[in-house]
């Protein structure tokens, strides 16, 4: 009993549950912000079978679509802190609070962060009969003809029209933004010559780049992409420190206990460690990459600001 009592007296010290060091003791829920077979989706069911061998408890997935990923965001903000419920992010994190006037929560301080899962490149496509060939090209076509030119994404804020904005700045060129609902629409239109560019995630856009229905502009991060190893970057082209890629991470509701946070980031980082899992990601079209919460957690303050600042030089409205 006198242990007992003293165990308790030690946990209410320390602010930690008694339980948090044998967590966890119940399924897992892992909240998506997006339909099933998206990139988000295809993340969090990656890494939920691998945890689930390492927690010894069941991991679920659990899609609850909404607001730009912000209703899925607000359920783990308001579940219990006992780590039964986590969040797979996306670059819509970052820009929900750049997008939107007001949103329920803080993206950074509202979470416990956990770790990066992966990223995924972007690509700049254009249709075959473009004056363009190159990065380089398509710049000086757009400096001669200001305006005349426009860029489509899957839809206004999403992380495709960001990074066409981005690109507009940092090449001081003028495009119009053509915003399509989804990604199969505005490849459509790029296909069928109504529209001149589209920067989409390279997944989405391999086939048509490999039939030759699609050229291959450039990749936006700092690196060339394993799937498209040809195809150079934005920064080796003509702009340098050009890097954006769409990411994803996992996180707790804020407030969880220090024990549980460390547990699940550990086990994250040996599910994505294991290369079954590592091959996983890269068949999914993204590079595996884990992180320190503190790393995660810079990451997407950084986006936050990176994106207002390209939100602002637009003149983007808030939704």
């Amino acid at each position: 009993m006198r242990l007992a009592v003293a165990a308790l007296a030690l946990a209410l010290l320390h602010g930690v549950p008694v339980h948090a060091q044998d967590w966890p003791t119940r399924p897992i829920r892992i909240m998506v912000g997006f339909g099933a077979g998206g990139g988000t989706d295809l993340a969090a069911r990656i890494v939920a079978q691998p945890l689930q061998e390492i927690l010894g408890q069941p991991v679920v997935v659990e899609n609850r679509v909404g607001a730009g990923g912000t209703t899925a965001a607000n359920a783990v903000v308001i579940a219990a802190k006992d780590g039964s419920t986590a969040l797979m992010m996306s670059n819509a994190h970052a820009i929900a609070p750049v997008v939107y006037k007001s949103i329920p929560y803080d993206s950074v301080q509202d979470f416990d962060m956990i770790s990066l899962v992966g990223t995924a490149g972007l690509i700049a496509v254009t249709h075959p009969d473009f004056p363009a060939k190159n990065l380089q090209e398509l710049i000086a076509v757009l400096k001669a003809s200001p305006g005349k030119y426009n860029f489509a994404s899957p839809g206004v804020g999403t992380t495709q029209h960001f990074a066409g904005e981005l690109f507009s700045q940092m090449a001081g060129v003028e495009m119009t933004h053509i915003p399509f609902r989804g990604t199969p629409a505005a490849l459509a239109a790029l296909v069928g010559k109504q529209v001149d560019l589209v920067i989409e995630l390279i997944q989405p856009v391999l086939g048509h780049v490999q039939s030759g229905q699609l050229r291959a502009i450039g990749v936006t991060s700092a690196r060339r992409f394993f799937s498209v190893p040809d195809v150079p970057t934005f920064a080796e082209s003509g702009l340098p420190g050009f890097d954006v890629t769409s990411w994803y991470g996992l996180a707790l509701p804020a407030g969880t206990p220090a024990p549980i946070v460390k547990k699940l980031a550990e086990a994250t980082r040996q599910a994505l460690a294991r290369e079954a899992v590592a091959q996983q990601i890269r068949t999914a079209g993204a590079l595996p990459k884990s992180s320190t919460p503190e790393e995660l957690r810079d990451h997407i303050a950084a986006e936050i600001k990176r994106w207002t600042e390209v939100r602002d030089k637009a003149g983007i409205p808030q939704q």
